[in-house]
């Protein structure tokens, strides 16, 4: 699936060499050429990857990791440092500052995109095109298709959203708030009862199968998806 990749580089050439291989590869690159620039993008709508320079004019890229990583909002957002500076003590501070990987400068395409779906596969895996199965019921992102013993299961494109993102994310509580902002984007406003109203549905479409009793409510909390 396309992920939204934010590329903070102040360098124009490599800013567009980065963002053609991300197109190339199927994500959707957004652009800035500073931090200031970068978190305005973030306010108006979360990425689902961040691809960092160290070195930037003004705020540093090591700086803007850290208000990242300080908001609620935006903690959970992955971080890959792009930098010239491959010392060990460099790489040190980066990760540290909560970056999930660091790639020095220069760098292969093939090197950045084997790095951004590493990435994706472990911070972000209902962004992935991975095969995801649990027992019976299997999710193929690729085709867009969902099976229970072979048997395909039709399901809506929110519906569809919403079960891959409860399968990547096993026998985890999440909220109806974070349902919205994980399916819908955080910058759609819509109420919370709409998470109530589709998940009705995905159950109802996996009734037949016996599989929509993996689909488990936690009074008071939301929603679980089980790995049973």
């Amino acid at each position: 699936m396309a992920a939204t990749v934010l590329v903070v580089e102040d360098e124009p050439a490599i800013q567009e060499l980065i963002a053609y291989n991300l197109k190339q590869a199927g994500h959707q690159p957004m652009r800035a050429d500073n931090a200031e620039q970068a978190m305005r993008l973030v306010q108006d709508a979360l990425p689902d990857l961040v691809l960092l320079d160290w070195m930037l004019p003004g705020l540093s890229g090591i700086e803007f990791a850290r208000r990242l990583r300080s908001d609620r909002r935006t903690r959970g957002v992955p971080i890959i440092m792009l930098t010239a500076r491959a010392d060990e003590q460099d790489k040190l501070t980066g990760l540290d500052t909560g970056a999930d990987d660091y790639i020095t400068k220069p760098f292969s395409p093939r090197e950045l995109n084997a790095r951004v779906k590493a990435v994706l596969r472990r911070r972000a895996p209902q962004m992935t095109d991975d095969l995801v199965q649990t027992g019976a019921l299997a999710l193929d992102p690729a085709t867009h298709r969902v099976t229970a013993e072979g048997a395909p299961i039709h399901l809506g494109p929110t519906e569809f959203r919403l079960l891959h993102f409860l399968m990547t994310h096993p026998e985890r509580v999440h909220s109806r708030t974070q349902l919205l902002d994980q399916v819908w984007g955080d910058h759609v406003f819509v109420e919370e009862r709409t998470v109530d109203v589709h998940i009705r549905r995905l159950r109802k479409a996996l009734e037949d199968s016996r599989t929509d009793r993996l689909i488990q409510t936690v009074r008071g909390a939301g929603y679980r998806f089980s790995a049973d």
